[in-house]
């Protein structure tokens, strides 16, 4: 499913679960935040929108709002797919982000 299909709701928790794994290893590095302005940028955020992610960069969502059984059935992949080029994107994937994204597929995949 491309993210064009994504309803206003569905690409606010795709972002959420984005700034979540950016915050995984304590620290968003400046490719994170790049690929998150491009992410905002592809989903044509209206403004509050865009403040709402840049909040979540600024201090991480909770546990509790990034609970991978919200993920739709027909957005887990690409969940899992947007989640492994954010890890990817500074060419050195953490530890941490490494087990969040095992975690993550083992609890959805």
């Amino acid at each position: 499913m491309p993210l064009s299909q994504l309803d206003s709701a569905e690409r606010l928790r795709l972002m959420k679960f984005i700034c979540a794994m950016a915050w995984s290893d304590l620290e968003v590095s400046g490719e994170e935040k790049l690929f998150v302005a491009d992410c905002i940028r592809k989903l044509a955020f209206n403004d509050e929108e865009r403040k709402q992610v840049w909040r979540w960069l600024e201090v991480p969502p909770r546990p509790e709002e990034v609970d991978p059984m919200d993920i739709p059935a027909e957005h887990r992949a690409l969940f899992i797919q947007a989640l492994g080029q954010l890890a990817r994107v500074d060419d050195e994937i953490t530890t941490e982000e490494r087990e969040a994204l095992v975690l993550l597929s083992q609890l959805i995949g």
